[in-house]
């Protein structure tokens, strides 16, 4: 049975339009890819627990530093494994080199007995909309568009 996770996509507006924050998955099989292996901070939700609760643990077990603000709905995406994912936006900022991500343990290399630590989330970054749409893993992409459906709506008010 595939899982359920929930996640945020943290904006900020900038004068050339809005920023995205990203984070690159840690560990030895993401450490060669970049485009199209960033992800929003993202996790399983608990038994019992709410979405928007889920991805605010999440954000901070995978940054250091909880989301302020009020989450807004991105609606869901399924990811080529399967697992879905239900997204939040919230506009907020967020310095990359405040990262502090937590860990998990695993065998590397394999088959060698040896238990290792990885940070869960080895990079954060701030990308323009273009480079976000390039960095992002494919089927998270269309986060990135509703959100920015949202974000030129709301200016057009």
């Amino acid at each position: 049975m595939a899982t359920t996770s929930a996640g945020i996509l943290m904006y900020r507006r900038a004068i050339d339009g809005p920023l995205l924050l990203l984070v690159h998955p840690g560990g030895p099989y993401w450490s060669r890819r970049d485009d199209g292996a960033w992800s929003i901070p993202k996790g399983e939700i608990g038994p019992g627990e709410e979405p928007a609760a889920a991805a605010v643990r999440e954000f901070e077990e995978e940054l250091g530093v909880a989301p302020q603000g009020k989450l807004w709905s991105l609606g869901q995406v399924r990811q080529r494994g399967g697992k879905l994912v239900i997204a939040f936006a919230v506009e907020g900022d967020f310095e990359p080199a405040q990262l502090r991500s937590n860990t998990f343990e695993m065998e590397w290399p394999p088959r060698s007995g040896r238990l290792q630590r990885f940070p869960e989330v080895d990079r954060a970054a701030w990308f323009s909309l273009s480079q976000a749409r390039e960095k992002i893993l494919p089927a998270q992409a269309p986060l990135i568009e509703r959100l920015w459906h949202v974000l030129v709506n709301e200016d057009q008010r």
